[in-house]
């Protein structure tokens, strides 16, 4: 028991330092190429913090438990937008007005409703992986298209934003070191968090089912929510909402799309009839946000916070 907090604690810390280290990295590597911070959002800190849904999934496959892996990537896309969000927002208001996530939000509605298709189409076998997949290189594709636009159209200097701890002349090193501490910190600090977390689950006798779906998929969501803090009290909205929506992106196409590679993966009847639902809705609930710049004040946080806080006890019930 002793060892299990000391576990959580010591993952606490990681996914702290791990989180500050990568939206350092990122602000400072979007400040010296020239892009905006959202961009890098879209994907270096989107897919760094993805990884260990990717851990997970990759591992649920192989140890021939894989509607964990399905259950962990729906789970974790609805605690990122009800948790990842709504909890920095308690902290201060997210200023969407501010942010230009319109076009990444619509790729995302899109990668949802092509993840539900499949599943529907179910099991997820080889071919619906290659879709994914494919659907994730033309988000890429047009991230760096996207970057290209704007440096293109870009001054000789860079406008500066108002950014804390910003520093558009860092060196390259200090970059690169930022963003593989983040990177590496991340699902090592999420790693011990969940093992802590569910030996303490066991030892009072809550199911291996229901720690599967409630703190697998959260504990797998702490990268994104520690980043998203961090951006939060930088006044990195930006940061925050790109990291968001790269990652709930990354969740539904890459890593499905890896782990369809690795062996089928079923779709139970309750995911179909309610998880997916769920997560279409909590996607969808962020349109006035992002589509008519409704700024995520401390009470919507407050509201997220407990939508999630129901699902859990719907799980568990």
């Amino acid at each position: 028991m002793l060892m299990d907090i000391v576990y959580v604690a010591v993952g606490l810390v990681l996914l702290v330092l791990a989180g500050d280290a990568l939206v350092r990295g990122s602000v400072n590597l979007s400040l010296r190429l020239g892009i905006p911070p959202l961009i890098v959002g879209l994907t270096v800190v989107a897919f760094g913090t993805s990884a260990p849904e990717l851990l997970v999934s990759v591992s649920a496959i192989l140890d021939d438990v894989p509607g964990i892996a399905l259950g962990n990537v729906v789970g974790s896309n609805i605690a990122n937008v009800l948790l990842v969000l709504g909890i920095p927002a308690i902290i201060t208001t997210i200023h969407s007005s501010t942010v230009g996530v319109s076009r990444g939000f619509i790729t995302m509605l899109a990668a949802t409703a092509l993840f539900i298709g499949l599943c529907f189409l179910g099991p997820i076998i080889w071919w619906h992986a290659a879709i994914l997949l494919v659907g994730l290189a033309l988000m890429i594709a047009d991230n760096i298209h996207s970057a290209r636009q704007h440096r293109s159209t870009a001054k000789d200097a860079v406008e500066m934003e108002d950014l804390e701890g910003a520093d558009p002349s860092a060196p390259w090193w200090k970059i690169i070191a930022f963003l593989v501490v983040g990177i590496i910190g991340l699902p090592i600090g999420a790693g011990f968090l969940v093992d802590g977390a569910s030996d303490i689950a066991r030892i009072y006798g809550i199911s291996e089912t229901v720690i599967g779906l409630t703190l697998v998929a959260v504990g797998t969501s702490l990268p994104e929510l520690a980043t998203s803090v961090i951006a939060a009290f930088k006044k990195q909205a930006d940061v925050a909402m790109g990291n968001v929506i790269g990652s709930n992106v990354f969740n539904l196409l890459g890593i499905i799309g890896v782990a369809g590679f690795i062996g089928p993966i079923p779709v139970e009847q309750s995911m179909l009839s309610s998880d997916l639902w769920v997560m279409a809705a909590t996607s969808l609930v962020l349109i006035p946000f992002i589509l008519m710049r409704f700024n995520i004040t401390r009470a919507v946080g407050v509201v997220f916070v407990a939508a999630y806080a129901a699902y859990t006890v719907s799980l568990i019930a």
